[in-house]
């Protein structure tokens, strides 16, 4: 008995230390933004003491990000935080948030989408905090894809976010016929989005290759005064092709 005593007092002595480390790391924040600038009612009042809580923040545009915190919080003296741009997250951009972590800092990820991680460049920022169990806190927010999915009344049990679909237009058919297949052979329901400057063209495309009973939801200005989100048969949409054109939309599309 007496043997394994010392072994069993290293190894709480390790744990403890593992504990303390980690102790030691700064928080992560996943700051959710507007979709709209002067939206502020899709944000939660708790935000506002996050953002006091944090030190540093790691932003997708940092001017945009500091107007939406002043808009949230006139006080803020901005120059009392640090301040780094996310950019294509670079190695160096990395090690730097790793580093405000491991020296106990909190850190807050914004990102331009609405949701930090979510279609997002600072995904990359979070998938590093994981590999050092730091702590990770999502806070809530609007999510255009989420938003769009709850109101098109398609499958919510399986679905799937493509992105954005190539720019080469027999590519781009070439891919909406493949979601469509896939869509029908899984009932899963197909989320993507287009530079706002050719939603009309990639919804001429989707009318011209899917199936006419295919449902297409079009959701156009989410959480804006303007929003608009409708689902309808293919056969339907080519009765009233709508005119969306440099308006920020999201497609789902679902084959029956």
């Amino acid at each position: 008995m007496g043997f394994f005593t010392p072994i069993l007092y290293i190894l709480c002595l390790l744990k403890f230390i593992l504990y303390i480390a980690i102790m030691q790391l700064g928080t992560v924040y996943l700051i959710p933004t507007v979709l709209f600038e002067d939206e502020l009612h899709c944000i939660p009042d708790y935000v506002v003491d996050t953002i006091k809580n944090c030190e540093i923040f790691f932003t997708e545009n940092e001017k945009t990000t500091r107007r939406f915190f002043k808009k949230l919080w006139k006080e803020m003296v901005i120059d009392n935080y640090q301040w780094h741009t996310i950019h294509k997250t670079e190695q160096a951009v990395v090690t730097t948030f790793l580093q405000h972590l491991k020296d106990g800092k909190n850190v807050g990820i914004v990102s331009e989408a609405g949701c930090p991680g979510i279609a997002d460049p600072g995904q990359i920022l979070v998938e590093a905090a994981q590999q050092i169990n730091a702590i990770i806190k999502p806070l809530v927010g609007p999510s255009s894809i989420l938003l769009a999915l709850m109101a098109s009344g398609m499958n919510g049990q399986c679905f799937k976010f493509n992105g954005y679909l190539p720019i080469d237009a027999m590519e781009r058919k070439k891919k909406i016929k493949a979601l469509e297949m896939e869509s029908l052979q899984q009932n899963c329901t197909q989320i993507f989005i287009e530079t706002p400057y050719r939603n009309n063209q990639l919804i001429n495309d989707v009318l011209s290759i899917c199936n006419k009973q295919t449902k297409f939801c079009i959701a156009v200005n989410i959480t804006s005064a303007a929003e608009k989100i409708s689902t309808k048969s293919i056969e339907s949409w080519k009765k009233n092709i709508p005119d969306i054109h440099k308006q920020p939309a999201i497609y789902l599309l679902n084959a029956f």
